[in-house]
């Protein structure tokens, strides 16, 4: 509604100082004014404001992937005087997922704040996602969230408020199921939708969990699946299917509390939860504080099948990237892990899972216990093996060490013949055969040799589908084209570039071929 003395007397305020008083980064009249007859300085709001919208569409990074990347976020913050005081037992020094403050003897508080942009369009689906988010840093340390402070950006001029009331309710509502009542916020007009939380909990000061304690023998344990930052950046490019994003959001609103009530129970010390900085970031500074090296099953990590997918397509984001480049410096991968699943690990997750070490036993009692909770995708994924300055070994489960060299040995397998045999006699891996072992290994890494063939490399995704088509063609394989003809179309190739494809493969096959593919197409 217009308010014509409001108007004049802010207009000619701002037209008397050359700028705009609400932004003066423009002049005034500015062109909403022009264009509309809208004075925003005035309190005047659009009548038809959107009401929905595709949140994704209004950030560059979707989700946890909009944090600073690790290395930046070191380089800002490595000036900075370290904090000391005696009640602080856990600080920003060691990276961890909350602050902890000691009260007296038998408590001590847990404090966190997080908060990103969407990951998901629906704003009642964010604003639950924002809640589990900020309330899992509570749950990774060991504590129980007490309260709650609400924090969001919103584009006010720009969006209706009921977008924002949905964005809230969805926070309230997921911090209601974890018990946890919502104090007090803060709100700021941003040309970006942000939202979270900034949670405290409680903690005895001699059960924390932290990230400076995992052991060797250790198992390494992760309660969701990977691949939500994945997910999120093939929908911002139109590339997701509906049945991925209802999977990412599901897994990502889904409360940490029920695995946390399971490591505190097992007297699990060493835990963080896995967001923004990937596995492969968060697990590396598990294994810097704890002076550790840990080994990585990528074959045993749980991730959604739409998430291999579109790594194998080049769905990849910036976001992943800076994450490798901070992580990949302490990372080391075996031969035969397919670049997919390491892609996967450096992925960005929005509220992701716990990630804990314990001892075998106590963890295998704990993913059992998930699995009958229903939470299914809970696995073993690894263990801590020795004591060290900290790095990551990624391999499939299974594989070992070239058992041809001495494990004495400080250079395996060269010219000069081992002494000690290192095999047992009739052991399969140095035998000239070794059944059905060896032929399980044989698949293996011929599927990890695929694998790597039809990654994005050299070539693009789009390229190799059409050389996959021609070569489909040309060996007369009928499942391997309708596979390759099917994932063409979903790379987004047209039907006029598999045709030229195919017809490259005629050409140097002959009418026997095409006569093949004809009968293929009817």
């Amino acid at each position: 509604m217009i308010d014509p003395e409001k108007r004049r007397r802010v207009m000619e305020r701002s037209i008397a100082l050359g700028h705009c008083i609400c932004n003066p980064k423009k002049p005034c009249p500015c062109d909403l004014f022009a264009e509309r007859d809208l004075c925003l300085c005035a309190g005047e709001r659009p009548e038809d404001a959107p009401e929905t919208v595709a949140l994704t569409s209004l950030v560059k990074n979707a989700g946890c992937a909009s944090k600073i990347n690790q290395n930046d976020l070191k380089r800002a913050l490595g000036d900075l005087p370290q904090i000391s005081h005696p009640r602080v037992l856990v600080g920003s020094n060691t990276g961890d997922d909350a602050g902890i403050y000691q009260l007296n003897d038998e408590l001590a508080l847990v404090q966190t704040v997080d908060v990103f942009t969407p990951g998901v369009d629906d704003p009642y689906t964010f604003g639950q996602i924002a809640a589990a988010n900020s309330l899992s840093d509570v749950y990774a340390m060991g504590g129980q969230p007490l309260t709650a402070l609400a924090i969001i950006g919103f584009p006010i001029e720009n969006l209706s408020p009921r977008i924002m009331t949905q964005i809230m309710r969805g926070g309230q509502d997921k911090m209601q199921e974890a018990g946890v009542p919502i104090v007090g916020g803060h709100s700021i007009n941003d040309l970006d939708v942000k939202f979270g939380f900034s949670v405290t909990g409680q903690v005895h000061p001699q059960r924390i969990v932290t990230n400076a304690t995992a052991q060797p023998g250790d198992s390494l344990i992760l309660t969701k699946p990977l691949g939500v930052g994945i997910i999120s950046f093939a929908a911002q490019l139109d590339r997701a299917t509906a049945q991925a994003m209802d999977a990412a959001a599901y897994s990502m609103k889904t409360l940490n509390r029920f695995a946390a009530e399971l490591m505190i129970e097992h007297g699990v010390r060493c835990g963080t939860d896995v967001t923004g900085f990937g596995l492969l970031g968060h697990l590396s500074e598990v294994a810097r504080q704890s002076g550790v090296t840990a080994e990585v099953w990528a074959d045993r990590v749980p991730m959604f099948d739409e998430a291999l997918q579109y790594a194998r397509e080049g769905l990849l984001s910036g976001a992943m990237e800076r994450n490798r480049e901070y992580a990949g410096q302490f990372v080391q991968v075996a031969p035969g892990v397919a670049e997919e699943r390491v892609n996967v690990l450096y992925d960005p997750q929005t509220s992701g899972g716990l990630l804990m070490a314990a001892p075998p036993d106590v963890a295998e009692e704990i993913v059992r216990r998930l699995h009958e909770a229903g939470q299914t995708t809970a696995a073993i994924i690894g263990r801590i093996t020795e004591q060290s300055e900290g790095k990551i070994v990624i391999k499939n489960e299974g594989e070992q060490e070239s058992c041809c060299c001495s494990a004495a040995a400080e250079s395996c397998c060269e010219d000069e013949p081992v002494e000690e045999p290192c095999c047992a006699e009739g052991s399969p891996c140095c035998a000239g055969g070794g059944g059905e072992s060896s032929l399980t290994s044989i698949r293996e890494a011929f599927g990890a040799f695929m694998g790597e063939v039809n990654s994005p490399g050299a070539l693009g995704l789009r390229e190799k589908e059409l050389v996959s088509v021609a070569l489909s063609v040309l060996s007369k394989c009928e499942p391997c084209v309708k596979i390759h003809v099917k994932k063409a179309c979903e790379a987004g190739l047209t039907q006029a570039e598999v045709d030229e494809a195919v017809w490259m493969a005629i050409a140097f096959g002959g009418a026997p071929t095409m006569m093949f593919y004809n009968g293929i197409r009817k």
